[in-house]
């Protein structure tokens, strides 16, 4: 017998509470733990913001909000309390900290996989290596790592990934949305929409507003397009600080105030998502929606280490040339890279 098979009637949770990006980029992981273990009981724990996603995502049954309260100690005490009455079979913890791990081990979940780095591994009775310090492929690869690995020591096969996209909302809805949209901005029917996004949640360097401006009036289409500059709460003001620099360049501001679930519906219908890595991006790239995306050459903020989920031929990134400092995103040529956009994705 495997004694490192779960009982048959498998209630797994998965845990990935760090960032919107991040917890986007575990959306593969999970879709090959469904299609795997089609009878299993699959939980996220997530923090507050990302429930809205965890909550449609098609291959989680049940999501629990980690109360991230002040004190590693304190926040710990709270999750084995949520956790216990759950009575999971395993964990994979795809993100390690040290409360959670405390938790999951208090908690008493039998199979608890993590991997293999800081502290907190001590909790866990299952360790993968990773390195991810040498970022040498995709976060959503190290991921899929770990759940593969379960999968075997579980004595499973483990589905291929599906082609993307891994969130997708009702076609005929997005279509009334993009009209209702277009309508409300006066926008002609025919304009493609070109959402540029220069919010930012500070884990990597952005392009300056300078630099997105020279990129927007060096983007070109055949029928002609509309930007679209998005923000989230708290984000207005630097938009309307990039419209003044954009005379004569069609634009308009939406500033998503009803919530990440609309916001992604909103993303659904637009024509390119431009913006750095930040947590949009991914929201964008598991609709499958064409990207362009600006990163550092960080060894921890790579392109290929932060790369999207969207198809290959969707998907463009840029990050400053050798020579140039690895966070100095004001080296890339963004006269350059709107020529590169526009051949891959606007004038065809």
């Amino acid at each position: 017998m495997n004694p490192y098979r779960v009982k048959t009637s498998q209630r797994i949770l998965v845990i990935r509470n760090d960032k919107l990006g991040d917890f986007m980029l575990a959306w593969p992981a999970l879709a090959v733990l469904r299609a795997s273990l089609p009878k299993a009981h699959i939980a996220v724990l997530v923090p507050a913001y990302t429930a809205p996603l965890a909550e449609i995502c098609a291959f989680a049954d049940e999501v629990l909000i980690d109360p991230k309260l002040r004190g590693n100690w304190r926040n710990a005490r709270a999750l084995v309390n949520l956790l216990r009455a759950k009575s999971f079979d395993a964990v994979i913890t795809l993100f390690s900290r040290f409360d959670t791990g405390l938790a999951v081990w208090r908690a008493r979940i039998p199979y608890r996989l993590a991997p293999a780095t800081k502290l907190a591994q001590v909790f866990y009775n299952h360790r993968l290596k990773q390195r991810r310090s040498e970022s040498a492929k995709p976060e959503y690869e190290y991921n899929l790592d770990l759940v593969q690995y379960f999968l075997r020591a579980q004595d499973i096969a483990a589905a291929s990934p599906p082609s993307p996209p891994y969130l997708h909302f009702n076609e005929a809805e997005i279509g009334v949305l993009r009209q209702e949209f277009k309508q409300a901005n006066s926008i002609p029917s025919s304009r493609r929409l070109i959402f540029v996004h220069v919010g930012h949640g500070g884990s990597a360097n952005n392009l300056s507003l300078g630099q997105y401006a020279q990129l927007i009036r060096g983007l070109h289409t055949h029928g002609g397009h509309h930007v679209v500059l998005s923000a989230g709460p708290g984000e207005e003001p630097k938009v309307q600080t990039l419209a003044s620099q954009l005379h004569g360049v069609p634009h308009t501001l939406y500033v998503s105030r009803d919530g990440l679930v609309n916001f992604a519906r909103h993303l659904q219908f637009c024509d390119l998502f431009i913006s750095g890595s930040t947590g949009p991006l991914h929201v964008a790239a598991a609709l499958n929606c064409r990207t362009a995306a600006f990163y550092p050459r960080r060894r921890s903020s790579t392109a290929l280490r932060w790369q999207t989920i969207n198809a290959p031929e969707r998907r463009l990134a840029f990050a400053p040339p050798e020579g140039s400092a690895e966070n100095d995103l004001a080296a890339i040529d963004v006269s350059a890279a709107a020529v590169e956009i526009n051949r891959r994705f606007l004038m065809r």
